[in-house]
């Protein structure tokens, strides 16, 4: 299927490869029993975006990205993450089915089951793994690694954590379009707010300046679950505003009056001790949402962001929505 962004602004169609990864649209459904007196809710599952060994957001940001790593005849990427990093294992995973290699700076987090499994995953990915263990030691390290890693004289892709690029983001840019085809499809009211976590800030970024593309006036709410990285408003609607500026500069005739910022509200109230501590009302929200709604999150990312969003719908801070849940978790 043609992507959305395709559609929309054909004159991208030759300036920004895209390279299909996942079966789209990802299904929306009302979530009846987690649903309150306050606003209805809903999920759209992207859990079940990604045909390969992993799936969730990451998948999304791959679709842009290694297109574009391999339109610049690059070999290997290089990326960050922590031990247990969805991203890293995206990337190595896919990278790997389209002839990428992947190098992997991994910084210490809290160790538990969930992490052991991933960082298990990790080593029998194929990406070369160095546990630089602080982000000072990763910035220290970083020249040594890209060093190593070129093939050749062709210098490595680098990507920030979470592939939260300008490129990345318009993984969700292109989400937040088909959000807009399944409103007019019928498939589920139009959000008043869109609720995620933000480990990176490029899911909140694209969807930010997606749903102004869209013509939506959903209000983007990201829940902070890292604090390792600089994760506030005017941070994240500059990474929208550089998504915007490559898709002109790319040929996209998007309208002067589109901006990049008005609809994205950043949460910090539920981060809990740090990045990947758990806190109990995140497990509480992993189990009740497993055991009313049949919906898998997991305790660094998804299961705290649902704690947030329960919260703040008891708070009434939504008014009547509808409310969107988008799940971002990607076990295979």
């Amino acid at each position: 299927m043609t992507p959305h962004l395709h559609q929309q602004y054909p004159e991208l169609e030759h300036t920004l490869p895209h390279l299909t990864l996942g079966k789209s649209p990802t299904p929306v459904r009302r979530l009846t029993s987690l649903d309150s007196v306050a606003a209805d809710l809903w999920v759209k599952d992207d859990s079940e975006f990604g045909d390969g060994g992993w799936g969730g957001n990451k998948v999304r940001k791959l679709e842009w990205l290694l297109p574009d790593a391999l339109r610049q005849h690059r070999h290997t990427i290089v990326t960050v993450g922590g031990l247990g990093t969805n991203w890293g294992l995206a990337t190595a995973l896919y990278g790997r089915e389209h002839g990428l290699k992947t190098v992997l700076a991994l910084i210490d987090q809290p160790m538990d089951e969930h992490v052991r499994a991933q960082l298990e995953r990790l080593r029998v990915s194929g990406a070369k793994l160095y546990f630089t263990k602080t982000k000072t030691r990763t910035i220290l390290s970083a020249p040594y690694i890209l060093a190593r890693s070129f093939s050749g004289r062709r210098p490595p892709y680098f990507l920030p954590a979470g592939g939260s690029s300008a490129v990345g983001a318009l993984g969700y840019v292109e989400a937040a379009l088909e959000i807009a085809a399944q409103v007019r499809a019928g498939e589920l009211p139009e959000p008043t707010h869109i609720v995620t976590p933000v480990g990176s800030g490029g899911t909140v970024a694209g969807l930010s300046l997606g749903m102004r593309l869209a013509g939506l006036a959903t209000r983007v709410v990201g829940v902070v679950v890292n604090d390792t990285l600089r994760l506030d408003e005017p941070t994240l609607s500059g990474l929208a505003d550089r998504s915007a500026r490559l898709l002109r500069e790319r040929g996209a005739r998007l309208p002067e009056t589109v901006t990049t910022t008005g609809n994205l509200d950043i949460v910090t109230d539920y981060l809990g001790p740090g990045y990947g501590c758990p806190t109990p009302e995140a497990t509480t929200a992993q189990t009740l949402s497993a055991d009313l709604e049949q919906l898998t999150l997991e305790p660094v990312y998804t299961a705290k962001a649902m704690a947030a969003l329960l919260d703040m719908n008891g708070q009434g801070r939504f008014g009547r929505g509808p409310v969107v849940f988008l799940n971002t978790n990607g076990p295979r």
